[in-house]
């Protein structure tokens, strides 16, 4: 039986995914360190880097090592915003908005949107119907690569070149690429270390609680 090749693409990208989605069901919480770069003036870049936690339904605590190391960031607090401490500075806590415009970035996303659940389900728009090109599938030795032409997840309007990499040891995102569509690079994030199901308690998501 002969199936043309974009065809053949398009199925091994819907499994990836459907595996991808069995394998965020297990999931719980998880922690992992995390590197984002981004594109700054002149062709220069922007490196952050810090520890990431996560605990479903939808709590979220970052902490900072570079370039503002000791700044905490939570969501939600108990008035739903974000809550951040910088640089470790109790006396400068702040409560923002998600789409505070202290809290925005190049990018367009935000803290509530920063989870590995809807990380896949994006993944998913990206090669369904948010697709602008065809789907490339490369399988490596310890990775799967998803590449596309898709409408930018948090940009309306935009469309962007996205290398989404997938760990074949536990079918979870390990790093996405993000560039315009001639090319030029715009953002990539890396997840190292990834541990899950570690039981982190409520408490770990309100800084001033044991």
């Amino acid at each position: 039986l002969w199936i043309p090749a974009n065809a053949a693409q398009d199925a091994d990208a819907q499994a990836l995914l459907v595996r991808m989605e069995s394998a965020y069901q297990t999931v719980k919480d998880y922690r992992m360190q995390v590197q984002l770069i981004l594109a700054s003036e002149n062709a220069g870049q922007r490196i952050e880097e810090f520890i990431y936690t996560f605990k479903k339904p939808g709590r979220v605590r970052m902490d900072f090592q570079s370039p503002q190391p000791g700044t905490m960031v939570i969501f939600p607090d108990e008035e739903g915003k974000v809550w951040v401490r910088p640089w470790g500075l109790r006396f400068l806590d702040l409560h923002l908005a998600p789409d505070s415009l202290f809290l925005s970035n190049p990018s367009g996303q935000r803290v509530d949107q920063s989870d590995f659940g809807l990380l896949i389900k994006n993944i998913g728009r990206s090669i369904g119907e948010g697709r602008k090109g065809p789907v490339e599938i490369l399988e490596e030795e310890r990775y799967v690569r998803i590449k596309v032409l898709a409408q930018n997840h948090f940009r309306s309007g935009k469309v962007t070149s996205y290398d989404f990499v997938i760990d074949k040891n536990t079918f979870l995102p390990a790093q996405i690429e993000e560039r315009t569509p001639e090319g030029v690079f715009e953002r990539r994030i890396t997840f190292r270390n990834l541990v899950t199901n570690t039981g982190v308690p409520d408490s770990f998501f309100r800084p001033d609680k044991k």
